[in-house]
């Protein structure tokens, strides 16, 4: 396949991804919880580092459309799908890993909260191992005093692919929970231990939030 080919191809998935997504997530009843801290960081000016694992990412095109966000996608033909969609909601994609955006992408990734915006990164991207936080997300906001703020999702309905990642989707019509977890600031981390200890209590902090949304529709 020439590579005009194939781009029209990705560009024809991009667009009728963006429908399916829409019209399936517009048959949702979504809640959201713990969103207070977020918009207050937002409202002020503050950057943020928005985490999540891989296995939840189905809501965030939708969820986080036309924030003007930069999203880091994969750089492979898996985050192909992925980066036409989310582009269609009016993210910025860069294409690049959590563990280690190449040299363009990070630059823009660091420019994007140096101007106050917002960074999407999928944590444990793109190939696991599912729930191990990368440095890549806690670097870059040591580098740029930007606030890490964990976030997920779960419904009353869900599906899990038995995936690497044990990827969640829920089923049209079902009630949804999207969950902020507790700001993180990094300019107490004075070393690369002290450093590596944020890095393991965010990661305990965005698995805590999994189990909390799993379990919101049971109480």
């Amino acid at each position: 396949m020439t590579e005009l080919r194939k781009g029209l191809r990705w560009r024809f998935i991009g667009r009728f991804g963006k429908i399916l997504f829409w019209l399936w997530h517009r048959t949702a009843r979504i809640q959201v919880v713990g969103a207070e801290a977020y918009d207050n960081l937002k409202k002020n000016g503050v950057p943020v580092v928005t985490l999540v694992w891989h296995g939840r990412i189905f809501i965030m095109p939708y969820f986080f459309r036309h924030r003007g966000a930069m999203a880091l996608i994969s750089p492979s033909e898996d985050g192909e799908i992925p980066a036409q969609i989310t582009a269609r909601w009016g993210f910025k994609v860069v294409r690049g890993s959590g563990s280690h955006a190449m040299y363009g992408p990070w630059k823009a990734l660091l420019r994007q909260l140096r101007q106050k915006g917002e960074v999407i990164i999928v944590a444990d991207g793109p190939k696991g191992p599912a729930c191990r936080l990368k440095e890549g997300g806690v670097q870059l906001a040591r580098q740029t005093d930007a606030v890490i703020v964990p976030f997920t999702f779960s419904a009353a309905r869900i599906r899990r692919l038995r995936s690497w990642d044990s990827f969640v989707y829920f089923r049209p019509f079902s009630r949804v929970v999207a969950v902020y977890g507790r700001p993180f600031r990094l300019n107490s981390c004075p070393d690369d231990r002290a450093l590596e200890e944020k890095r393991l209590e965010i990661e305990e902090e965005m698995i805590r939030l999994d189990h909390y949304a799993d379990g919101y529709f049971k109480r």
